[in-house]
């Protein structure tokens, strides 16, 4: 019988201290929340997700074309492709896709957010809240102030609001170049377009009339925004100036165009492009431009008709050839 050493019975290890173990947990959580902060620090530079847009209103095209981040602005109305209704450059207008607004072309495109005017069927408005896409609605400006609430409005929703102010920015530089000098007394203007259709007070473009030193002729004749003025109230009472309103080629212009118009004394007509009408925006120092370059045209005519009235007021100055004596009464012989 072979007799066998026991062996030994393993020796039990011996875990670490309670210390240890609440020294390693705060290692730990300090090392945790060290590299979540370096994490959340990184985050905005990696993770910033502007919503894609689409543009169902002519208006909000010319803002979101300038002020939306490149892939963001999805795509425009189908205004803005078509130079006889566009308010912003064409060109640019068609980098963007145009669509015509109806629910299935915008669900195709799939976007966050899509931009209309306050007119949006609210059919088309319901089925695009139905499929998760958020609608916002836009007026149109009436006035400058309004314009540049929208400009910022738009420019916060495509998180760029940068862009937004460098915009309004600019239309403020137009507005202290083109400001009426104080104590000029406003030109009488008449903003006539196609059909005879005049543009009354509340609208963007009489607020542009006012701040280029014109007051607004269809107001003064207590009409409002879209009334009738028939050729033979104007040739009765004509304004100062008529900014002509429209297409050229179209028959609705004759009114515009009529001859009895250039026989009016003291009344000019100036062209007036459709596109600064109603839109604001980038439309506005375009519109202030205009506006202000026939002031000034006004006040250069103004100055050379005063120069030959008093040229011709002047007696012509006396000359006596060689040959003419004067008698001992001063008169010719």
């Amino acid at each position: 019988m072979t007799l066998r050493r026991p062996s030994p019975s393993p020796r039990k290890r011996k875990g670490p201290d309670l210390g240890t173990v609440l020294w390693i947990g705060l290692l730990v959580l300090a090392g945790m929340a060290l590299a979540g902060c370096a994490v959340e620090a990184d985050t905005p530079a990696r993770e910033v997700k502007r919503p894609t847009i689409v543009s169902l209103n002519p208006c909000s095209d010319a803002v979101l074309a300038e002020v939306a981040a490149p892939g963001q602005l999805l795509a425009v109305s189908h205004y803005s492709h078509d130079r006889a209704s566009a308010s912003m450059d064409v060109d640019l207008a068609r980098r963007f896709p145009a669509t015509s607004g109806s629910v299935e072309e915008v669900a195709a495109l799939d976007p966050d957010v899509v931009v209309a005017g306050s007119f949006l069927a609210p059919a088309t408005r319901q089925a695009l809240d139905d499929l998760g896409i958020r609608v916002v609605t836009m007026t149109m400006p009436a006035d400058i102030a309004t314009s540049e609430a929208q400009v910022r409005a738009l420019a916060d929703l495509a998180g760029n609001p940068q862009a937004g102010m460098a915009m309004i920015g600019r239309i403020e530089s137009a507005m202290a170049q083109s400001a009426a000098p104080a104590g000029h007394a406003p030109v009488p203007a008449l903003v006539w377009e196609s059909g005879g259709i005049v543009a009354g007070d509340g609208t963007l473009i009489a607020d542009l009339l006012k701040h280029a030193g014109f007051a607004n002729g269809a107001a003064a004749r207590g009409l409002s925004q879209a009334d009738f003025l028939p050729l033979e109230r104007v040739l009765a009472q004509p304004p100062r100036v008529i900014f002509a309103v429209g297409n050229p080629q179209s028959q609705e212009d004759r009114m515009l165009r009529h001859p009895a118009l250039s026989a009016l004394d003291g009344t000019v007509r100036r062209p007036l492009d459709s596109s600064l009408l109603w839109c604001g925006g980038p439309t506005i120092p375009r519109a202030l431009e205009r506006l202000s370059g026939v002031q000034r045209g006004l006040a250069k005519r103004a100055s050379t008709r005063s120069a030959r009235a008093e040229s011709a007021t002047e007696p012509p100055p006396l000359t006596l050839s060689l040959s003419q004596g004067v008698g001992a009464t001063g008169q010719q012989r």
